[in-house]
């Protein structure tokens, strides 16, 4: 897939940056890890393995990390005031890459403290260290799932957002305005990402391609909600770390041009700045299933079901800002990424 140059506004960084990788043993973590590893980066990755799925794949994802010498990993929970103040003083990083969160939709219904601990206080706890060690630049993960009742398509960074449908989208759109509160009082420069679906190779188990992929082997029929009236931005992993990475090395600058008296989301007076990792592109739900029984070579029975709380029935990001600013924009074809979910599935639980 073609990659675009990078833009003008892009800062240079020294060829060697010690950077922060939090959820370092997370489906995102582990991959953007890995690739800032490519790139010739030390990186210090935390992860506290909890046991919302399988702490064997985290621990196996962990292990691809852990033989590379640039790596460093740190057993740690963001909740835990004083082992992340120390971390980040004593790091000197010049990058920190927030990914760790609770995440799920639907977890957060059974579980809402998980997110407060993790998504609230443990993201103060990350601001609080960045701000204390003056690190140059934080970017954090945040959600499509921010959207929440919006209906109007393609998601634009630039509209409000302040109708969540869930817990856990709350919890991420506090996250970009605490993280907005930084930047205007400190001037901490802090970049969100706002991800779409995500799917690839050593993904979530909780997520819809795992647990089609799990049901259609083991020849059992798959939930599908809203009757298949439903549609999603999938994003490849590779494209989402391509977006993280060159976006690390946009840092934001106060816009002296933001109007107060209309203000705007994604942009600021501030060093702060919101993007979309979406492939632009939303593709039905029952579409998604097909392409998924071709790869596999068997089909799957349907359970219809109506739509559950807190989901929404279409994502759809508007990337312009992202191809604008770092000259990128995710574009993999589904067919190409879910096969390439298919092969890493059946090879590491050896189907």
């Amino acid at each position: 897939m073609p990659i675009l140059p990078l833009g003008l506004n892009t800062l240079k960084v020294p060829a060697v940056v010690k950077i922060l990788v939090t959820g370092a043993a997370g489906f995102i973590g582990m991959h953007v890890s890995e690739r800032l590893l490519a790139d010739g980066h030390r990186v210090t990755g935390i992860d506290n393995l909890n046991d919302y799925y399988d702490p064997r794949l985290k621990q196996a994802r962990l292990d691809r990390l852990l033989p590379n010498p640039a790596f460093t990993f740190e057993r740690l929970d963001l909740a835990d005031r004083e082992g992340m103040a120390k971390l980040l003083a004593r790091g000197s990083f010049e990058r920190v890459i927030h990914l760790a969160a609770q995440a799920g939709v639907r977890y957060s219904l059974k579980n809402p403290h998980a997110y407060t601990d993790s998504n609230i206080t443990g993201f103060l706890n990350v601001l609080e260290g960045c701000r204390a060690s003056a690190v140059p630049h934080l970017v954090f993960a945040s959600t499509s799932s921010v959207y929440g009742a919006n209906r109007k398509l393609p998601f634009s960074v630039h509209d409000n957002v302040d109708h969540p449908v869930s817990l856990y989208a709350a919890t991420k759109k506090a996250n970009e305005l605490m993280a907005h509160t930084y930047s205007h009082l400190y001037a901490l420069p802090c970049t969100g990402l706002r991800f779409f679906t995500v799917y690839g190779p050593w993904g979530r188990p909780d997520m819809a391609l795992f647990l089609f992929t799990r049901a259609i082997l083991e020849g059992r029929p798959i939930d599908v909600f809203n009757y298949g009236d439903m549609s999603r931005d999938f994003t490849y992993i590779t494209d989402i770390v391509e977006g993280v990475v060159r976006v690390m090395d946009r840092i934001p600058q106060p816009d002296p041009n933001v109007d107060m008296m209309q203000p705007d989301p994604a942009i600021s007076y501030a060093p702060y700045r919101l993007y979309n990792i979406g492939n632009h592109k939303p593709v039905k739900l029952t579409e998604f299933i097909g392409i998924l029984e071709r790869a596999l070579g068997k089909p799957v029975e349907r359970r219809l079901l109506p739509m559950q709380p807190g989901d929404v029935p279409a994502t759809y990001a508007d990337t312009e800002d992202l191809r604008r600013d770092v000259g990128f924009a995710p574009d993999t074809p589904l067919e190409y990424g879910i096969a390439q979910f298919v092969s890493w599935y059946r090879s590491y639980y050896e189907i």
